[in-house]
């Protein structure tokens, strides 16, 4: 492992710890030239998940981008970084346990509006909002009753 700051690539492990829920191990190193420490993450590397939009094209999964979807919905509400990590990550484990390699947007949407509606029903809403391209009051109302009525 090169070091972040010198970039040599001698270094001891200090400490290693499984991290988010057994997703990864965390090492904390010491670089035996500079003898700084530094973290890094080592993850299971899976098969790139391809989303298949709704215009057919198809686009490699960016983890990202659907955490700042989540969070964008979540804006102003009780729900931590951490929480929308987790739904991404129970997203994400449920995908792979179907061996899936592509996924259609609205299905990934449909996935997270699931996790959405038992956590906060306005970010729910919100989140649905955009996801279904609502176009006028009369689909917010639509689905504000089919949430009243669960």
């Amino acid at each position: 492992m090169k070091c972040p700051y010198c970039n040599k690539d001698e270094d001891r492990v200090l400490d290693s710890r499984v991290v988010r829920d057994g997703l990864a191990v965390r090492r904390r190193r010491e670089c035996l030239a500079c003898m700084k420490r530094f973290t890094t993450y080592e993850y299971i590397e899976r098969s790139p998940l391809m989303i298949i939009k709704h215009d057919s094209q198809r686009e490699e999964y960016d983890r990202e981008k659907l955490i700042v979807g989540i969070a964008l919905a979540c804006t102003k509400r009780p729900i931590s970084r951490v929480t929308i990590e987790k739904i991404v990550a129970e997203i994400e484990n449920e995908i792979a346990d179907e061996y899936k390699l592509e996924i259609e947007a609205k299905e990934l949407g449909e996935r997270v509006l699931a996790k959405l509606i038992d956590l906060d029903q306005v970010a729910y809403v919100r989140f649905a909002s955009v996801y279904r391209r609502f176009q006028n009051i009369n689909e917010f109302t639509t689905e504000l009753t089919k949430l009243k009525s669960k």
